[in-house]
């Protein structure tokens, strides 16, 4: 793996919302081997504080979600469908 993936995958892993099956659907890394993976590339304190945030949070395995696709948009959110940005491309 290049470095740029692994820090990807990096990244993927610290955030709450993305799965371990979306890490494994675009890495090829069942959640074993990203635990294995974090604890090779981070430093000892920084590896337990991620295993504590990770561990039993529903949100990092597909099957434990409470929802199934989407994400929470609230009701004063702001449309993008205006936005000039999103007309450029």
């Amino acid at each position: 793996m290049t470095d740029r993936q692994i820090d990807r995958i990096i990244e993927m892993a610290w955030e709450d919302r993305t799965t371990f099956d979306a890490i494994e659907y675009q890495f090829g890394l069942k959640e074993q081997e990203v635990i294995t993976l974090m604890r090779k590339e981070m430093k000892p304190s920084s590896f337990r504080l991620w295993r504590k945030r990770v561990s039993g949070r529903s949100t990092k395995h597909q099957a434990k979600r409470e929802f199934s696709k989407g994400r929470f948009k609230c009701s004063r959110q702001k449309s993008i469908s205006n936005n000039k940005v999103s007309k450029r491309y």
